[in-house]
């Protein structure tokens, strides 16, 4: 048995699929499928159904692939214990952030990252919380940037900062008016949403205490863009929720409809999250302090906020 075929059964696990996991190995297809059959043949048993499209592991498999996963992780530690002695950061970190963070905040930490750290190779996809976790949990990523608290226990979190919600208001709104705006101002009001599977669609209903959506008059816009939100506010009237970084995007003219919430104001909280194995920590630190030297020292503190959940 070889670290390698272990390798090999996680990721035809990971992605369900012999071709895309040799891609993903940079092996033939047929060196992979080999190199399986080999560890099958080794162990006596099926690791995987083959009959079914997406390929799916047997009920012994799935066992057999938890195991190699712990294994590769296991081993992965003595390339970190050596990089830790040589108090260098390098190799290949794999993060996942949500959209509503991405934009934001990404930007200035990719390009001081690159600079300090030239050995470093980031990849850097953004998805929802729920393939976040997803991919942390089948190795696919090593961390993720999202909202939290998550109450997984498979899950690590590490607060990073705390953000405050604002709201953004037309011109022909009744609440335009107003110096500050609570949650109940907002229920009068037609709010513009993300579409399902953002938490951050969550935490705005959370703090609107209501189900309302983003109709308008037989109109339903599905979007997962903060941006779009803020067009449609600009456009057809309403209100939306946007997160406080994004406040820094908007013209003169735009951020005169941004409206704060009074005290106690909500807020998100969002954490570097891995998981709970997770061994890279030189390069999980240096992406930490980074983040932290651009947040503004306001944002760091959680007092007199309320964390709105996801």
């Amino acid at each position: 048995m070889t670290l390698v075929q272990l390798e090999y059964i996680v990721a035809v696990d990971t992605y369900r699929s012999f071709v895309t996991a040799a891609d993903k190995c940079f092996v033939t297809q047929p060196t992979l499928s080999m190199q399986v059959q080999k560890l099958e043949e080794l162990l006596s048993v099926k690791i995987f159904d083959r009959s079914k499209q997406p390929v799916f592991p047997t009920e012994i498999g799935a066992q057999v692939i938890a195991q190699a996963r712990v294994i590769l992780q296991e081993s992965g530690k003595v390339k970190e214990l050596i990089s830790s002695q040589q108090q260098d950061v390098l190799g290949e970190l794999k993060i996942g952030v949500i959209p509503t963070v991405a934009p934001y905040l990404l930007p200035e930490v990719i390009s001081a990252m690159l600079e300090k750290y030239p050995d470093l190779k980031l990849l850097i996809w953004e998805y929802t919380t729920e393939d976040i976790i997803h991919h942390l949990k089948t190795g696919v990523l090593d961390c993720g940037i999202l909202a939290t608290p998550l109450t997984d226990a498979n899950i690590s979190e590490t607060p990073l900062y705390y953000e405050n919600f604002v709201s953004y208001i037309s011109k022909n709104s009744k609440l335009y008016k107003k110096k500050a705006v609570d949650a109940e101002d907002l229920n009068e009001e037609n709010i513009w949403l993300l579409n399902e599977g953002h938490c951050m669609r969550n935490q705005v209903l959370n703090i609107c205490r209501s189900t309302k959506n983003n109709r308008l008059q037989g109109l339903e816009y599905n979007t997962g863009s903060v941006e779009t939100l803020i067009r449609m506010v600009d456009l057809n009237g309403g209100a939306t929720l946007l997160p406080e970084l994004a406040i820094a995007e908007l013209s003169a003219k735009q951020t005169g409809k941004i409206r704060h919430f009074k005290s106690p104001e909500p807020v998100r909280e969002i954490s570097l999250v891995t998981h709970k194995n997770f061994i890279k920590k030189r390069m999980l630190n240096a992406l930490k302090d980074e983040i932290l030297e651009i947040i503004p020292k306001a944002m760091k503190q959680k007092k007199k906020k309320d964390i709105v959940g996801i």
